[in-house]
């Protein structure tokens, strides 16, 4: 009897949880910064305004920023997928010796934090000269996603029977094009659902951006975002206004894309 309730409450807490601050933000992107002085606080904005999203895009150079992230988390998210889709073809149809402790290794490193590297990275990346430029967060992130979306795409490909692919390459496909035109077609939930996990993540990461690419021109929306506070002033609805404008790419993309990822996430881990 105490199952459905539980459940109604579990999904109640998940929404709340996933809902009410973004909510909240677009709520305040519309107020007026006297309105957030007021008490008790007002949840529905008294005297609706746009004022707050022209000053985010006049104020600071919202729309360099946005660029800015997009080319770098694209590009990131290419990157990973390609070198994602190497490692896990490898790890599901090669033999490979030793192949549980290769899979512990990917789930370390993924839940290493980046302040971690970030000392080593930004040594590397002075090196290489990349400092300020797109490449010094590409890759990164690339790396950063690349566990992740590897043990992802394992999984898909390990559900792929192997006969398809084995009677692909008695026709005459190479392992190579077996792959393309049939393991990668046949996983594409899990393609995407590593493709939305590296955008994402390249999306809103902050402290690589704000160390290796601060330069004006170079900036990604979450540094960007960060110059809209002033010295002794936090324009709270311009900030909000920036977020939603943040916000919005990310939320086109999972619900162009919602029914690819949701079968992804659901889809069971690669068996040892």
């Amino acid at each position: 009897m105490l199952k459905l309730p539980l459940r109604w409450i579990a999904a109640a807490v998940l929404l709340i949880n996933g809902f009410f601050p973004a909510v909240w933000i677009l709520l305040t992107s519309f107020k007026q910064d006297a309105e957030l002085a007021q008490t008790p606080i007002t949840w529905w904005p008294q005297h609706p305004t746009l004022d707050n999203y022209v000053h985010a895009f006049s104020d600071q150079p919202l729309l360099l920023f946005l660029g800015n992230s997009f080319a770098v988390a694209l590009l990131s998210t290419l990157l990973t997928l390609f070198a994602a889709t190497g490692a896990a073809y490898a790890l599901t149809r090669l033999r490979l010796r030793r192949r549980g402790l290769t899979l512990t290794a990917l789930v370390a490193i993924a839940m290493f934090p980046p302040a971690t590297l970030l000392v080593p990275l930004f040594e590397i990346m002075r090196g290489l000269g990349l400092i300020n430029t797109y490449g010094a967060l590409i890759l990164p992130y690339a790396v950063q996603s690349l566990p992740v979306c590897t043990l992802v795409l394992a999984s898909f490909f390990q559900q792929v029977p192997k006969d398809i692919e084995n009677a692909a390459m008695l026709d005459g496909c190479t392992r190579l094009q077996a792959l393309y035109r049939i393991v990668l077609p046949l996983s594409a939930p899990g393609v995407f659902t590593a493709g939305i996990l590296a955008f994402v993540n390249a999306w809103d990461e902050f402290l690589l951006a704000l160390a290796l690419n601060a330069a004006p021109g170079s900036r990604t929306l979450p540094v960007g975002i960060l110059l809209y506070q002033g010295e002794f002033t936090f324009p709270w609805p311009v900030i909000s206004a920036a977020l939603v404008v943040a916000i919005v790419p990310l939320a086109i993309l999972i619900i162009l894309f919602q029914e690819r990822v949701i079968s992804g996430l659901t889809t069971g881990g690669i068996k040892g």
